[in-house]
């Protein structure tokens, strides 16, 4: 069986830099943004904040909380590996959906930054979907919590401050995996 260690965080707190760096180091990582974005692009929709977010909140409500780790499940389990990362856990509907289908193998841990911070590294990432006021992050902050990620970041097995410097993030992310 695959272990899986999963990220779950406030939109920007660092889940995609935890699962990039992991990825640097050989770890597959499946994204579940990915599945939003696909079906935002599928509908012909441009990848704005309000679309992927909208198009996120749709599926949820048309096919269940857990429908976008269930959209994952197929290619987790196409991935050729004894280990890998699933970044973007949302709700406890998704953690929940992932235990019952990879058991103890599966494990959830929570990036934590404050508001502040998380809005500094928006406005240096510069996504298409990002926000442009710390407004906006907690119109998607709401959003996001109104889908369950305050008890999916309950849930965590295990969490990591992300309030420093990114080598010191980094240091904290391999050390979690053994790989210092």
């Amino acid at each position: 069986m695959t272990k899986i260690l999963a990220f779950v965080g406030m939109p920007a707190s660092g889940k995609s830099v935890a699962a990039s760096i992991l990825g640097e180091s050989g770890i597959k990582v499946v994204n579940m943004g990915d599945v939003i974005r696909e079906e935002v692009v599928l509908r012909g929709l441009e990848p704005t904040d309000i679309n992927v977010g909208g198009v996120g909140t749709d599926l949820r409500n048309k096919e269940g909380k857990d429908t976008v780790a269930k959209r994952c499940i197929p290619n987790i389990r196409s991935v050729d590996s004894d280990f890998l990362v699933i970044d973007g856990v949302r709700s406890l509907a998704e953690v929940n959906c992932f235990k019952q289908v990879f058991g103890s193998d599966f494990t959830l841990v929570a990036i934590d930054a404050p508001l502040e911070i998380r809005f500094s590294r928006v406005k240096v990432r510069n996504r298409s979907d990002d926000m442009k006021d710390i407004d906006e992050l907690r119109v998607r902050d709401h959003r996001e919590l109104g889908w369950g990620m305050g008890e999916a970041i309950a849930a965590a097995d295990l969490v990591i401050e992300n309030t420093g410097t990114l080598d010191g993030f980094r240091k904290k992310v391999l050390n979690m995996v053994g790989q210092t």
